[in-house]
């Protein structure tokens, strides 16, 4: 469960009458500051940005918005001073100026002087001197909003044509991006991608669309053929090849269940699950969401031709996380963020069981020596993370081996990705004061060595520490989460559906897989919301859970028919299921029928369900 992102737009759009601007206003590029005038890193920009206006010209418009340091009141004071020379453009840049070069640092001396030199030392007690401060102090605020909104959360924060830019603002690094060079708009325009919430949603829906396309297509025997291509190695006459679906499912996909040990792991430490009482709910709802489901399923499937269609009970359990959230976040404020947090959190327990139903129900015979060499992997992780290492690469290697044993076994080997994840340790949060006065003062003494810091840059003693501190800012977890859940969401899932998506409408499917297919379908959509809701339910009556107030139970059916789109975790129970062909066909249709039935009807719940809500309650105070 990824943290909110904060905006990388800016919210209120350039305006020549209220922004003090520099510039055109038909330049190309228009550079936004976010500044503080008590700010050091401000006070630097300001030579950069005064750079940049020499070499652009009448290209760049620029303009500077207020973001004074917070708990700072003389950076407050010399906002409001400088905004009530707001009238007069020429005034108000060479307050501007003045306030960013007088002094290396700037003081209430600076201040006071500037007022005498301003002719401000006289006492403003007229109507006209109260005026202009009420609205200096009304478009600071104005400014600080903008800034919030506009998700600033240091100064000096830059945006480039109405875009934040997050790289170092030397000259050189903030031409290339206001240039838009093809290696900046190609970063850019995948982190624009990335950010957004359903991105992960129609990287999979494309990979999905694209292996069902080929699969019927004049390609569809060599693109079936592909997946069963045989890829290993030998090594000491022992043979290791696997098929490439098979490298797929049980290999890449350890990827996707670390990443969801890593943040099952991250919310019941540090996150939204830590709290009992406030873990207890999704967690209920996720239980009853895959208990009642395959119960459904048990109940209505048929034996099948050779009794085997009743051990696809663990087919409708899973959620997918992917689908469910980009459709939440695709309705955007009509779904509370509590009601996102609470499907995440549930849809990530749920995954967790589905590994732990594939490890104890669906693995063939076991290898009591693998399994103990495993045993004796997991020991040395915890060794490891008992004694403090918190470099990743051992960590790493003995996963390897780990998920080598763990297949060995005969267990499913992406149960070694979620265990990997238990051992990979967390550490106590930094202390980011001390860590920033040791990164300054490295930096200042760097400084100080003149022209040879110029040209060879900073010396290796000085990296190393750099290295040490910024490897301090973040624990092993979570810095292998922010590498790895990228790389899971749009490398790995859309991989996994392009391999294992791929069907062959073929009306003869249909023909006797009926019951099998209605089952699978019914528990996704029935089985699912009807669980969640009964042990959500359950669970607050029972006081061991609460309901947030943020979201209503209305709300709370709309996610459990959500949590009803089993996709990529019910394609991959199929595929350990159902060794024959026609039946796994029939379900994965099935699983699409009932993923796309279950995301309608859990759109069509949640898209009005706060306004009603709203009048509900209207009605009922009225009737009050």
């Amino acid at each position: 469960m990824t943290p909110e992102t904060p905006p990388n737009r800016l919210d209120r759009p350039v305006d020549e009458k209220h922004d003090h601007v520099l510039g055109p206003p038909d330049a190309e590029i228009t550079l936004v500051e976010y500044g503080s005038y008590a700010d050091a890193s401000s006070r630097e920009a300001h030579e950069r940005v005064a750079e940049l206006r020499n070499r652009f010209g009448t290209r760049l418009r620029y303009v500077f918005r207020h973001r004074p340091l917070k708990g700072s009141d003389l950076a407050r004071r010399a906002a409001e001073m400088v905004e009530s020379y707001s009238s007069d453009p020429a005034r108000f840049w060479n307050v501007h100026v003045a306030l960013m070069t007088r002094s290396d640092k700037l003081n209430d001396d600076d201040l006071r002087k500037l007022a005498v030199d301003l002719s401000l030392g006289a006492k403003n007690d007229g109507p006209r001197e109260n005026d202009t401060a009420a609205q200096a102090k009304a478009r600071v605020d104005a400014d600080i909003d903008s800034a919030t909104a506009s998700g600033v959360i240091m100064t000096p924060t830059f945006f480039i044509n109405d875009r934040r830019y997050d790289g170092p603002w030397d000259v050189n690094s903030l031409s290339e991006a206001m240039l838009g060079s093809l290696g900046h708009v190609v970063h850019s325009a995948a982190l624009d991608f990335a950010k957004w919430a359903p991105s992960t949603g129609v990287m999979l829906l494309v990979a999905t669309g694209l292996a069902v396309m080929l699969s019927n297509s004049i390609v569809g025997p060599d693109f079936r053929e592909l997946w069963n291509l045989r890829l290993g190695f030998t090594f000491a006459g022992t043979e290791f090849d696997l098929s490439l679906q098979n490298w797929i499912n049980d290999g890449l996909l350890v990827i996707f269940f670390l990443v969801v040990g890593l943040e099952i792991k991250r919310e019941f430490t540090v996150g939204h699950l830590a709290n009992p009482q406030s873990a207890m709910l999704p967690v209920a709802a996720a239980i009853g969401g895959m208990a009642v489901p395959a119960m459904l399923y048990l109940i209505l499937v048929p034996g099948g031709p050779d009794g085997t269609w009743s051990l696809g009970w663990g087919v409708p359990m899973a959620t997918d996380t992917a689908f469910a959230i980009a459709l939440i976040a695709m309705m955007g404020r009509r779904v509370p963020i509590e009601l996102r947090v609470f499907l995440t959190a549930a849809a990530i327990v749920d995954d967790i069981g589905a590994i732990i139903v594939v490890a104890i129900f669906y693995t063939g015979d076991l290898h009591i020596e693998y399994l103990a060499t495993a045993v004796l992997i997991v020991g040395l992780l915890a060794l490891l993370n008992e004694g403090g290492v918190y470099r990743a690469s051992p960590y790493v290697v003995l996963g390897i081996a780990l998920w080598t044993c763990v297949h060995a076994s005969g267990i499913h080997a992406t149960l070694a990705g979620v265990i990997l994840a238990l051992f990979i340790p967390t550490r106590p949060p930094p202390n980011l004061r001390a860590l920033m006065l040791q990164a300054d003062a490295i930096l200042t003494a760097e400084t100080q060595r003149g022209k040879e810091v110029l040209r060879y840059g900073p010396s290796e003693p000085a990296l190393e520490a750099l290295d040490a501190i910024h490897d301090r800012l973040e624990s092993p977890a979570d810095r292998m989460l922010r590498h790895v859940a990228p790389r899971s969401s749009f490398l790995v899932l859309p991989v996994f559906a392009l391999a294992n998506a791929g069907v062959v409408m073929d009306t003869s499917i249909f023909s006797g897989h009926a019951p099998l297919m209605a089952s699978t379908a019914a528990a996704l959509v029935i089985g699912k919301p009807l669980g969640f809701m009964a042990a959500a339910a359950m669970a607050v009556w029972l006081n061991i859970a609460n309901k947030p107030y943020a979201y209503s139970w209305r709300q709370l059916a709309g996610a459990g028919a959500l949590a009803g789109i089993g996709f990529t975790m019910s394609l991959f129970i199929a595929s350990q299921t159902f060794p024959v062909e026609s039946d796994y066909a029939a379900v994965k249709i099935a699983i699409f029928a009932g993923s796309i039935l279950s995301a309608m009807i859990g759109v069509a719940i949640l898209w009005n369900a706060s306004s009603i809500e709203r009048g509900y309650h209207s009605s009922a105070n009225r009737g009050g």
